[in-house]
């Protein structure tokens, strides 16, 4: 039986492009999306880097206008840079007006605590990187965010995020207090009761997110929520991350039974020699976030030049897990990922130079899926 395929989208800017064509871009990949017959589109949270989903919410009520059907939604919400009640009010006023198809993804990775954890810690020694395949799917050896070249610039990022002298919330508590405001049972600790306008009573279904098997696996699970893990951003710690949420999952009345999507970075072509040519500047944006410069523009593959041995080091973890190849190599590899994790649905990333072909990535792959009739070329 096929599973459902959804997408994650982060609207990067091609270099010599601009953020008003990424935008468009990610608009339009949306309408194919939902031509094609995926089942979800998910848009990422990140700032002070090129790429231009530092705004999902906005960015969701934009494509909802121009879908019709499609589940839309965040993944993730970075919850330490918003309130409980500006995140449910933004999430009632886009449910108000296209009920019934929005995902609120939440997030921990917005949490000042992690990241002056991370600040200042000298880097990891390079070692001997050491890959280990299970039935099919690449499990490398973990990376650590103190493995970051430089934790400077992220640090005054997360500075520049928060109001001076606001602390956010505990992650678990803040959840907790979105799903009052979801339900209306909302009340202060002084005892007043609250009620978000648009917000309270939304069809929204919440979404944890997580990268290994930590708080957030085990908060989904308590609270008995739907469960992101992220294999794209951290492929060495899937199993625990999966385990993590499995072993502490508690039926709720909305989910009597885990629900679990897995991500995986992909490039499709009608070839794998073509795919790997579309992919080969992967590494070097990969290398651009880890070296602590943050995403740089996406560059050209024709014209990129090749990384040094220090710089795919750095990156080896992500280019070995990323999916590349024919319609037919890649679904083969994700229906590995697929088996391996008991995912109960694939969330499909894909980032290339030009926007045509990863148009055609997402086509190819809905077409060999067997995701919808209607997968003409764009």
């Amino acid at each position: 039986m096929t599973i459902p395929l959804s997408i994650l989208d982060l609207s990067p800017i091609s270099a010599g492009s601009d953020v008003r064509q990424a935008l468009r871009n990610t608009i339009d990949l949306a309408q194919h999306a939902q031509r094609w017959g995926y089942h979800r589109f998910w848009l990422a949270e990140h700032h002070f880097v090129k790429t231009a989903s530092s705004a999902p919410t906005t960015l969701l009520g934009l494509i909802a206008a121009a879908t019709d059907s499609i589940r839309l939604g965040t993944a993730a919400i970075q919850l330490g840079h918003h309130t409980s009640a500006s995140v449910v009010e933004a999430f009632g006023t886009i449910d108000a007006l296209y009920p019934g198809r929005l995902d609120l993804g939440l997030g921990r990775s917005g949490h000042r605590g992690a990241q002056l954890r991370s600040a200042g810690v000298p880097p990891t020694p390079a070692r001997e990187r050491r890959t280990e395949v299970r039935d099919g799917v690449v499990i490398p050896a973990p990376f650590t965010p103190n493995q970051r070249l430089d934790t400077t610039r992220a640090a005054a990022a997360q500075e520049a995020l928060y109001l001076p002298g606001a602390e956010p919330l505990p992650y678990g508590r803040q959840v907790e207090e979105i799903l009052a405001l979801l339900r209306g049972d909302f009340t202060t600790t002084e005892g007043v009761d609250l009620h978000a306008v648009p917000g309270e009573g939304a069809d929204v279904r919440v979404w944890l997110f997580g990268s290994s098997g930590g708080e957030s696996a085990r908060l989904a699970g308590r609270l008995g929520l739907p469960f992101a893990a992220n294999y794209h951003v951290s492929p060495g710690h899937i199993l625990e991350t999966v385990a993590g949420y499995r072993e502490s999952f508690q039926p709720s009345p909305e989910h009597p039974h885990p629900y679990l999507v897995v991500s995986a970075d992909v490039v499709v072509a009608e070839d794998d020699a073509t795919a790997q040519r579309l992919a080969a500047s992967y590494g070097h944006w990969v290398y651009s976030i880890r070296s602590g410069a943050g995403a740089a523009e996406y560059l050209d593959p024709a014209t990129a030049p090749p990384l040094t041995d220090q710089q795919q080091r750095l990156v080896d973890d992500r280019t070995t897990t990323q999916f590349v190849g024919s319609p037919a190599t890649v679904a083969e590899r994700l229906r590995a990922l697929q088996q391996l994790t008991g995912a109960d649905e694939i969330l499909i990333t894909s980032v290339t130079y030009d926007h045509a072909d990863r148009l055609e990535s997402h086509r190819l792959l809905a077409r060999e899926w067997g995701l919808a009739q209607d997968v003409r070329a764009a």
